[in-house]
């Protein structure tokens, strides 16, 4: 059988653009056709299309696209608050699904889809890609290997720009995003419950606007996404691990820092260094080791490599009929924590959480 294999977009704002560069680098995956019902993303993904050397056909519905275009996979980076309804013909097409976080904006749908998908016999797979970034995938293994011990405290520090502007603004307001914790950071929460291998049972969190878009007015309405917030997770084997978040914070050396520390000492990454540090309680280290993230694969977007290696997987996936490496089970769940971490914020009240009997 043949390795190759037809895509589609849906949604062609700058993370749809990052998936046509990264699908251009991965062998038999053939984009055939694009959805967006914005004539200025349409225009910049065929322009874009022309550059990679993609033959494809551009709709303003997602409908006609499917019925004409007929896909093997959909990759769904619509805005967040369309992804509920989006997905679903896409599903009753039969196709692939790889949906970008976070899968829905609110708990509901979130669980009402992660169930559908249990039940689903395509591929769904959700797009929480950081988990995919050479020098956290590279600080995983070495923490899953044990060189830290059994992990007691976990840290995730993002220090980064403000959000970006996109098409009609949608995303300055928590209605259409589910919240900055939601949108930005169930990234990270998938992280700590993939990293710490355990689920979450309690949130508290402190949070706030305080710089961006306070100047800001959308018919007439002022934006009322949060711009930073230390959100404290408790899990069900005693671990605790945190975010420190602040979106005003463009000037700092490194993005991205993760911490994971036991009895035998303490293991870090940093991004955009690319260094992974470890550093014994005996006092041997700190120890350094460098990872290299493929020149090609870092220009093809702004997650450090982490899409490309994510669809490359995707297509493995599709070709051999293999599970999901993300589940909608871990989009669901990210989903949750980043709503319950609103909440927190919202009640200045920690929010205990149960998953044994969801999704």
């Amino acid at each position: 059988m043949s390795d190759k294999r037809r895509y589609a977009i849906i949604g062609c704002g700058m993370m749809g653009r990052e998936h046509m560069q990264n699908l251009a680098l991965v062998s038999g995956a053939e984009l055939v056709a694009i959805a967006d019902p914005d004539v200025g993303s349409r225009s910049a993904a065929e322009a874009l299309a022309s550059e990679l050397g993609q033959t494809i056909t551009c709709y303003d519905d997602n409908a006609a696209m499917l019925r004409e275009a007929r896909p093997d996979a959909v990759i769904i980076a619509s805005p967040n608050f369309t992804h509920y309804d989006v997905v679903a013909p896409v599903m009753k097409a039969g196709c692939a699904v790889l949906l970008e976080k976070p899968m829905c904006t609110s708990v509901d749908d979130a669980e009402a889809l992660a169930k559908a998908a249990r039940d689903y016999e395509g591929l769904f797979w959700v797009g929480l890609e950081y988990r995919y970034m050479p020098p956290i995938t590279r600080f995983i293994e070495r923490v899953h290997a044990g060189e830290v011990g059994d992990i007691k405290m976990l840290a995730i520090r993002e220090h980064r720009f403000p959000f970006l502007e996109k098409v009609s603004d949608w995303n300055r307001f928590n209605r259409n995003t589910g919240g900055t914790l939601v949108e930005k950071c169930c990234h990270f929460f998938d992280l700590m419950r993939h990293i710490l291998r355990d689920e979450p049972v309690r949130v508290f969190a402190s949070g706030a606007q305080n710089v961006n878009h306070l100047d800001e007015t959308y018919g007439g309405e002022t934006p009322d996404i949060i711009d930073n917030a230390f959100v404290m997770v408790d899990f069900a084997g005693g671990a605790r691990a945190v975010l420190d978040l602040c979106m005003f914070a463009e000037g700092a050396e490194q993005q991205e820092e993760i911490s994971a520390i036991g009895p035998i000492g303490k293991m870090e990454v940093k991004l955009p260094r690319g260094q992974v540090i470890w550093s014994p309680r005996d006092k041997s280290g700190p120890h350094r080791e460098t990872v290299e993230t493929p020149a090609d694969a870092l220009a093809a977007g702004d997650h450090h490599g982490a899409t490309y290696y994510q669809l490359r997987d995707f297509h493995d996936a599709l070709l051999s009929g293999g599970d999901p490496l993300i589940t909608a089970r871990d989009g669901y769940r990210s989903v949750v924590i980043g709503a319950a971490a609103q909440q927190s914020i919202a009640t200045g009240q920690p929010v205990e959480l149960n998953f044994s009997d969801k999704g």
